[in-house]
C-alpha cells in the first residue's frame, strides 16, 4: 500500500480543508493563512503554526505533496461582499487588489510545484459574478494549465444544520490522469444534523440580546420591509426548524442571521461551540481566542462533512482509475 496523500492546505483559516482530509487518511504537510488568531486556532489544533500571506510564498520552496486545497478568499465575489463594495464605491472581483487576485496565488504555485489533484471552495456567485467572466477567468486558467474542471454548487444543509451554498471545483492534472472522470457524491439520503442536535441547554445570559439590540434589530427588519428588500435578523425555533441561515464572519457583529429563540426573553446568540457544531468541527477542536474571533473563524471556514465527503470520492475515484489499468505509475504516492 502506498503511503498517506499528501496535501497542502491554502488560506487555511482555521483547517476545516485540514480535518476534512485527514478524516480520509490524508496527511497534511504545509498550511498557510495571513489573519494570526486563525492561524493561533489552527496550532491549537494540528500542532503547527501556518505560514502567513500567501503572496511571500516561493512556490519552489513548499514540500511535495498531492494535492492542493484552497477555500480561497471569497468576499468580493459573494453576493453580500459585491453589494457592499458598490455602496462603497469600491471595485470587486478580480478588480479588488486585496483578495480579488488572490485566485492567481494558486496559478503561480501550480505552475511550479503541480498538484496531481486540487479541491478549490468558494461562494456560488462565483459563477455569476460579472456577467459570469469571473468564472470562466478562472475554468478557462485552470485548463490552460492542463487540468480537468469538475464543479457544482452544493448545500451543505444536508450534512450539517445550516443552510450554506458553495461552489466545489475538483481538477485533476490531465498528464497524471488522462481521460478521467469524476462524479461529485450525492447527498445524504437523510439530513445528517438538525439544529436541535447543536443546542446547547445550558447557555451563559451574556447571549441573549440586549433589549436595546433587539429592539434596534425588529426596527431594522421593519424599515428593510417598507423598502421592499428582505434584509434583517434570522430568528429560529428549534422546536420546529432544521437549519439556519448561512452563517458569515459578520455574525460577531450582532449575530442577526441566527438567532435563537428563547421562550419569555429576548432571543440570543450560538455560542462559539454551537457555531464549531453548525460546521461540523469534531468535539474535541479547541478554540483558544475569543468569541469576536471564533464567530469570524467559524463564518469563514468550510462545512466539514460536506468536504470530507468529496473527498472521500476524490480518493475513491483515484482508487476506481487506478484499478482500471491506467497509468499508475503517474499515482503512485496517493493512498487509494
Amino acid at each position: 500500500m502506498h503511503s498517506s496523500p499528501k496535501f497542502i492546505d491554502l488560506f487555511s483559516g482555521i483547517g476545516g480543508f485540514h480535518q476534512a482530509f485527514a478524516s480520509v487518511g490524508a496527511k497534511c504537510v504545509f498550511a498557510c493563512d495571513h489573519n494570526k488568531p486563525a492561524r493561533e486556532t489552527y496550532l491549537a489544533n494540528y500542532g503547527f503554526e501556518p505560514s502567513g500571506d500567501i503572496r511571500e510564498l516561493e512556490p519552489k520552496d513548499l514540500p511535495s505533496y498531492d494535492i492542493l486545497c484552497a477555500g480561497f478568499p471569497c468576499q468580493p465575489f459573494s453576493i453580500a461582499g459585491v453589494s457592499k463594495k458598490l455602496s462603497l464605491g469600491r471595485k470587486h472581483g478580480f478588480e479588488d487588489e486585496e483578495q480579488g487576485n488572490l485566485f492567481f496565488e494558486i496559478l503561480r504555485i501550480i505552475e511550479t510545484k503541480r498538484p496531481k489533484i486540487m479541491f478549490l471552495e468558494n461562494v456560488k456567485n462565483l459563477k455569476s459574478h460579472d456577467k459570469k467572466n469571473t468564472w470562466k477567468v478562472i475554468h478557462q486558467s485552470l485548463e490552460e494549465n492542463n487540468y480537468y474542471v469538475f464543479d457544482k454548487i452544493l448545500d451543505a444543509g444536508y450534512y450539517v444544520p445550516q443552510h450554506r451554498e458553495r461552489i466545489f471545483i475538483v481538477c485533476f492534472d490531465k498528464f497524471v490522469f488522462p481521460d478521467i472522470n469524476f462524479e461529485f457524491p450525492e447527498y445524504p439520503k437523510k439530513r445528517v444534523a438538525e439544529l436541535k442536535d447543536i443546542i446547547e441547554e445550558k447557555v451563559d445570559a451574556k447571549y441573549t440580546l440586549s433589549d436595546k439590540l433587539w429592539q434596534y434589530l425588529q426596527q431594522h427588519k421593519e424599515n428593510s420591509k417598507k423598502k421592499g428588500n428582505g434584509f434583517g435578523f434570522g430568528l429560529v425555533d428549534v422546536e420546529k426548524d432544521k437549519t439556519t441561515r448561512t452563517m458569515s464572519a459578520r455574525y460577531y457583529k450582532d449575530g442577526s442571521e441566527i438567532l435563537i429563540k428563547q421562550n419569555g426573553k429576548n432571543p440570543r446568540r450560538l455560542t462559539p461551540n454551537e457555531a464549531r457544531k453548525l460546521f461540523g468541527y469534531p468535539d474535541n477542536f479547541n478554540i483558544p481566542v475569543s468569541d469576536c474571533q471564533a464567530y469570524r473563524q467559524f463564518g469563514n471556514t468550510v462545512a466539514v462533512p460536506a468536504i470530507q465527503h468529496t473527498a472521500e470520492k476524490i480518493l475513491q475515484t483515484v482508487e476506481e482509475y487506478k484499478n482500471g489499468g491506467a497509468r499508475v505509475e503517474f499515482v503512485q504516492g496517493l493512498l487509494c
